[in-house]
């Protein structure tokens, strides 16, 4: 009978990672088939309806770009932090920490002029990174756990935004509704022409990619990360600044996120509203998007095109299909199960194990026969 073994796998190779992301997309989409069977309607038909809307047509396509930006925004953030073992859960309360902050500048700093957007982004970047802050220095100082840290700051940030909506920010034109007032012109971000696409958050994301990707292979401090997420113990041993380097990753990661609320205050709601309607959950969804990207920046130009086709394809399924747009959700949650179920194919691997050396039994002699031996041996004598 042949037997087998599970022996750790010290680096799956890129086809595999590559052949199972895929699979676990497909089996979401599956499982999500069988969920429009149980609306009454055909898979594949409700697929085809769902591709054509989206990918049909140049407004289609415009719509999950500008679902993609915040997206790609904050995963590729969140693959640097990934990279470091550093597992901030936090992006979507540093979505809303950036946007309070470019928020702040449109609204209280008047007179920038042509310098007012940029000021925005500077004002949501550093206001996103010192969101992040917190739960680094503790875990560097202190060993807190991050994702406790960062997830708790996902509900401070939030019910801070709806302070601030609902009280000395809120609005003079607001009736009935909680939201500031209306950003000036200079503080909007131009549009691609005939789309909704605020076209300069797109060119920031991609550049950040490429920025992230150099910073991971061609720099010092990407080298420290690496060998700070490969072991910790090692980089103290070899004289690596933990905290120094923590606190960077962490920041550029939060401040990466912070951007994607700039863009969203400033190129499609221009004003500071309810927290959902800011983020319909880009920040949770961009662990998906850094998950399937296996900690390769340039990975998440796919991964999170993918889940911004996913969220544009919500408002179709709601009109359309007539199912929710909380179907996106259920469909981001089974591409997040799916690859967590086949991770062990990737850290392991079954390898038949080697047979167990034959042993020769020992030589008994039958009790008879040694009686007859014996008399022989008598008769001899």
């Amino acid at each position: 009978m042949k037997r087998y073994r599970l022996e750790p796998r010290p680096a799956p190779p890129p086809g595999l990672v590559l052949a199972v992301s895929c699979g676990a997309v497909v089996a979401a989409l599956v499982v999500t088939g069988f969920i429009f069977l149980g609306f009454g309607h055909n898979p594949i038909t409700a697929y085809a309806q769902l591709f054509a809307a989206t990918l049909g047509d140049l407004r289609g396509v415009s719509e999950v770009l500008r679902k993609t930006v915040p997206l790609l925004l904050c995963g590729v953030g969140l693959v640097l932090a990934f990279r470091l073992q550093f597992w901030n859960i936090g992006a979507e309360g540093q979505i809303l920490a950036g946007a309070a902050g470019a928020a702040g500048v449109a609204l209280f700093v008047p007179g920038l002029g042509p310098a007012t957007l940029p000021a925005m982004f500077a004002a949501g970047f550093v206001a996103g990174a010192a969101w992040g802050f917190l739960p680094a220095i503790l875990k560097a100082r202190l060993g807190v756990s991050e994702i406790i840290t960062t997830l708790m700051m996902n509900y401070i940030a939030f019910y801070l935004v709806q302070y601030l909506i609902l009280g000395p920010w809120r609005g003079q034109e607001a009736r009935g509704f909680a939201y500031t007032d209306r950003f000036p012109p200079e503080a909007a971000l131009p549009l691609l022409p005939g789309t909704r696409l605020p076209w300069p958050t797109l060119v920031v994301a991609v550049a950040l990619v490429l920025f992230v990707a150099f910073l991971l292979s061609r720099t010092r401090l990407g080298f420290e990360v690496r060998v700070i997420g490969q072991s910790a113990h090692a980089a103290r041993y070899a004289g690596m600044g933990f905290t120094r380097v923590t606190l960077l990753v962490m920041g550029l990661s939060a401040g990466a996120a912070g951007l994607a609320g700039v863009g969203e205050v400033a190129g499609v709601h221009l004003r500071l509203l309810d927290p959902a309607q800011i983020s319909l959950g880009y920040g949770y969804t961009a662990i998906i998007v850094a998950l399937l990207a296996r900690g390769h920046p340039l990975a998440t130009l796919l991964t999170a095109t993918f889940l911004g086709l996913v969220f544009a394809m919500g408002d179709t399924m709601r009109v359309v299909l007539g199912l929710p747009f909380q179907m996106t959700g259920v469909i981001s949650g089974l591409v997040l199960f799916f690859i967590i179920a086949a991770e062990p194919v990737l850290r392991y691997r079954l390898r038949r194990a080697p047979a167990a050396p034959l042993q020769a039994p020992e030589a008994a002699t039958p009790e008879p026969a040694k009686e007859v031996a014996r008399g022989a041996r008598e008769l001899a004598d």
